[in-house]
């Protein structure tokens, strides 16, 4: 009885768990249909962009490997090899359009370490120390472009005559749910995850406290962290410059990361779907047209995900066969 009854429950968790990530991309394809012929439009437009500038956003692509490398050796106090971790990154990429939040790639990552000789609690802390940067690294280029820049996003032209979404009613109650289902699941189990978080984290701040006596660790880290966004807006901004869209470079650089923040708390892999609308949405309010914005979103996900998916998914092969994973 407790054998089914655990299978029963693993069974149930697996599928909330698919049915999280299904659910935005179902709902974006319906969108897609729905909009079929703009985006049709978007694609025609984006076949005749800018060769020059797509190279640009390729080169920028290439460099977000470059800087995810570089946060990663910044979270070990162990040199890495760096073409290995280059590599690997590469393929994280790839098994990150796979996975839903990042699973693939920090599997990858995960294995990677442990193979260079780091232990799984300290590879684990390692993978946290960087994700826990780069969210930082985010949240921090986002409030310091729009002290910057305040006025580059415009809600309004989303929905001219609509009030404010803030004001909603029913936006206030989703809120007030979820946190009151945050609330009670974080009580149930805070007891079960006390001891190994705890230790966990005492294991995370010894390693801190030795990265960051390190100089260049710390520059690696915090400097990978912040230009891994970076490069990331560079490529929206070559895609947009590509397809002769006049948006202010401030406008795209605060729609990406606006966009990319508010994506990443949807479990979709690669945030395919969540990052592709929001990311829509938001250049249409920095000054893009519709057509513009759908095509800057196409692009980005050309040079990012979908031209690298099979050399990444080979480099993997081979980093497997190697047994360098």
């Amino acid at each position: 009885m407790s054998i089914a009854r655990n299978e029963g429950v693993l069974w149930q968790r697996n599928a909330m768990r698919s049915l999280a990530v299904l659910l935005p991309v179902a709902a974006v394809a319906v969108l897609a249909v729905s909009k079929w012929p703009l985006i049709g439009s978007s694609a025609g437009r984006l076949g005749e962009a800018d060769g020059a500038w797509l190279t640009v956003a390729a080169f920028a692509a290439f460099m977000t490997w470059v800087c995810s490398a570089t946060a990663q050796q910044g979270a070990v106090v162990e040199p890495l090899p760096p073409g290995l971790l280059l590599a690997a990154q590469f393929a994280a990429s790839a098994a990150n359009h796979v996975l839903p939040a990042g699973l693939g790639g920090n599997a990858v990552n995960l294995r990677f370490l442990i193979r260079r000789g780091l232990t799984p609690t300290r590879s684990v802390t390692a993978l946290t120390v960087r994700a826990t940067a780069a969210v930082i690294g985010r949240v921090v280029l986002l409030l310091t472009l729009l002290a910057l820049f305040p006025g580059a996003l415009h809600l309004h032209r989303l929905a001219p005559h609509r009030p404010a979404l803030p004001g909603r009613p029913s936006l206030i109650v989703a809120v007030a749910v979820l946190l009151t289902v945050g609330a009670v699941l974080l009580t149930r189990y805070a007891g079960r995850l006390r001891a190994r978080l705890r230790s966990f984290l005492a294991a995370m701040a010894g390693d801190v406290r030795t990265l960051h006596g390190n100089r260049a660790r710390v520059a690696a880290l915090w400097g990978g962290s912040l230009a891994f966004p970076a490069m990331h807006a560079a490529v929206v901004v070559a895609v947009i410059r590509a397809v002769h869209s006049p948006v202010p470079v401030s406008g795209v650089v605060v729609a990406y990361l606006f966009a990319s923040t508010a994506a990443g708390w949807l479990p979709t892999p690669a945030g395919l779907g969540s990052l592709d609308a929001a990311l829509g949405l938001t250049l249409v309010t920095a000054g893009a047209s519709a057509v513009a914005a759908t095509s800057a979103v196409l692009g980005y996900r050309l040079v990012t995900a979908w031209l690298p998916l099979i050399p990444g998914v080979l480099v993997l092969a081979v980093l497997v066969r190697r047994r360098e994973l």
